[in-house]
């Protein structure tokens, strides 16, 4: 155990209550960098805000085991300790955070090449959506985020890129200019259960969306988010959809409640994610040499990719969208096939289909009724008349439309 307390002093041994160290940044550099932890290492802070000059820059190589987790603690529990500054977290394994409120003015948590880190009982608060993506974690795996508040983005409360193995389960997730949250770059074996998730622009929830080819991690190089389950969430009040799956392969989203969604447009998308490269070419190239989805043409905004969906099951939700607040003009979106060239890409499907194996049933959309169009069917929509398991009459007769 390290204690910390703005009372304390960095030359203290910190090792009992009355004998605290002063800053975060001192605790944290009396555990070991860069070699496998066997004792676990608990960082207990004492009531307090802490400032920027009291916290690490980096929180870098504390390599956790099993045997020898990290832990970052509130001493007094939830609300009694604030950082004024970010995490900025890479290449830290085992590491749990808790009953911490991160309050930045800007971005709270961001972790890279992470293994094994939990957050629970925090506070991530991006004031008037003043950060732009609030909470960050890329390229890691085992990742748990719990019992949170997470708030204020301009852009996204929480983002995904390539995150394998990950919960993100009881939290309010709120109050972001673009999405509220979404799990993409081909991030796999996510769970999204329990939360409530509102006041957002573009979004709800999405498994996929859009990503960089080079930020991609083997063996998922092909979809945007694989083997997702969305259960059980309250979604309400975002303008764009309250569910969407761009990219996705085996995704399934039931009993969510979904309230006062889609009013720019539908309720719920499943459509194309997008593939480009944002800079890095000679990885770009190398990831495509190994069968990647993707392009190591420089996105331009128009050439990237487009990623399929396949095997994407929508069942048992509710959208509630009572008078005043339906949706804008129809209750799904998803696109026709895809047939356009994409440059540089070799390995993607032609055409691209949003719908292969697309099935959406037993929801009930309280949505404008009958007279509200489905958004499919159309020529240049898809779920056309010939897909056996997402067709205009196959969705009338397994949903109830009110």
């Amino acid at each position: 155990m390290i204690w910390v307390s703005r009372s304390g002093n960095d030359s203290s041994n910190g090792t009992t209550r009355t004998d605290p160290v002063r800053t975060v940044t001192e605790a944290w550099s009396r555990i070991p960098q860069g070699i496998d932890i066997g004792t676990a290492y608990e960082i207990s802070i004492e009531p307090g805000i802490y400032d920027e000059e009291s916290l690490p820059t980096y929180w870098e190589s504390r390599h956790g085991t099993a045997a020898g987790p990290l832990e970052v603690s509130a001493a007094e529990g939830a609300g009694s300790v604030t950082f004024l500054a970010q995490m900025n977290v890479f290449d830290v394994r085992y590491l749990t955070v808790r009953n911490i409120t991160i309050a930045a003015n800007g971005d709270a948590f961001h972790c890279e090449r992470c293994l094994h880190v939990t957050l629970t009982a925090m506070v991530l608060d991006g004031g008037r959506r003043s950060a732009h993506d609030l909470l960050k974690v890329n390229q890691s795996s085992y990742i748990n985020i719990e019992n949170s508040n997470i708030h204020g983005a301009e852009d996204n409360a929480l983002d995904f890129v390539a995150v394998e193995h990950a919960v993100v389960r009881n939290n309010r997730i709120h109050d972001a200019g673009d999405w509220c949250a979404y799990a993409k770059g081909g991030s796999a074996d996510v769970l999204v259960e329990g939360n409530e998730i509102y006041n957002c622009g573009t979004g709800g929830f999405t498994a996929g969306q859009g990503t960089g080819l080079e930020f991609m991690v083997s063996p998922h190089l092909t979809y945007e988010a694989e083997d997702v389950m969305v259960r059980n969430n309250s979604i309400h009040d975002t303008d764009g959809a309250g569910l969407g799956v761009n990219g996705g392969h085996n995704v399934t989203m039931t009993g969510n409640t979904l309230t006062r969604v889609g009013a720019r447009s539908h309720t719920i998308e499943v459509g194309f994610g997008a593939r480009g490269c944002d800079g890095n070419r000679s990885i770009c190239s190398a990831l495509v040499q190994q069968g990647a989805w993707g392009t190591s043409s420089l996105d331009d905004g128009v050439n990237y990719v487009r990623i399929p969906n396949r095997s994407v099951l929508i069942e048992g939700n509710v959208i509630d969208n009572s008078t005043g607040s339906e949706s804008a003009w129809q209750q799904l979106f998803v696109p026709g096939p895809w047939q356009g060239s994409q440059a540089g890409s070799t390995n993607n499907p032609r055409p691209a289909l949003a719908d292969d194996g697309l099935v959406i049933r037993g929801n009930t959309f309280r949505n404008g009724g009958t007279a509200k169009p489905l958004g499919v069917g159309e020529p240049d929509s898809g779920c056309q008349v010939s897909n056996p398991t997402c067709n205009p009459a196959q969705l009338r007769r397994d949903n109830r439309f009110h």
